[in-house]
């Protein structure tokens, strides 16, 4: 996500913010530089953390003390501003239903309020708590990406409009410069895979 703001105004982890409330229900309550994320949650102090660093990255994680959710956040200059990558897991117990339809709605606020680059979504079956134990388990399989209205025009919109997959796009942001939001199935199939390698090549022009 990219931010063309002054220092005085510009304030991160908005779109972390409101990614956490979507799929966890709840705001981020710790981060820090490594773990464990005991620093209590600050954006303004985050983002001064930053900008102390620059030009340099600032990777942090991110933490909740109820729900079971971590994230990193990578913080960079570029030519065109500043760029948050965002790389958030939630844990769903038996018996909940992970909020794969609230993806799209969130998209949508991160167009237009937090400058929307790009938005893979996925699930996987593996632990509630999110510890990896050794042994194999199943890789994630993606069920929505979206694209901001600069990778919609880079792409063309006629071509972000109109992917080659059984799903409608879901139009995100204004029709003048609108981004795009592609479901690619229910995160259990591996289906979802083929639909993204798709998806992907269409939006590149590859026959």
């Amino acid at each position: 996500m990219l931010q063309q703001i002054r220092r005085s105004r510009l304030v991160l982890g908005g779109a972390l913010e409101a990614a956490w409330q979507a799929l966890a229900g709840e705001l981020p309550t710790g981060w820090g530089i490594a773990e464990p994320a005991n620093l209590p949650w600050s954006r303004r102090h985050l983002t001064d953390l930053a900008y102390e660093r620059a030009p340099r990255a600032t990777w942090t994680v991110v933490g909740s003390a109820d729900r079971v959710a971590l994230a990193t956040l990578r913080v960079l200059r570029t030519p065109d501003g500043v760029e948050e990558d965002v790389t958030l897991a939630v844990g769903f117990r038996d018996g909940e239903k992970p909020p794969v339809s609230a993806v799209a709605d969130l998209a949508a606020e991160l167009t237009t309020r937090h400058g929307l680059s790009t938005l893979l979504a996925h699930l996987r079956e593996a632990r509630a708590d999110l510890t990896a134990p050794p042994r194999f388990e199943r890789p994630p399989v993606p069920f929505g990406f979206a694209l901001g209205p600069a990778e919609v025009a880079e792409a063309g919109t006629d071509v972000a409009a109109r992917p080659r997959l059984p799903a409608t796009p879901v139009r995100l942001g204004s029709a003048a410069k609108p981004g795009y939001y592609h479901p690619l199935g229910d995160g259990e199939s591996a289906e979802g895979w083929t639909a993204f390698e798709t998806l992907l090549r269409h939006l590149r022009g590859a026959p």
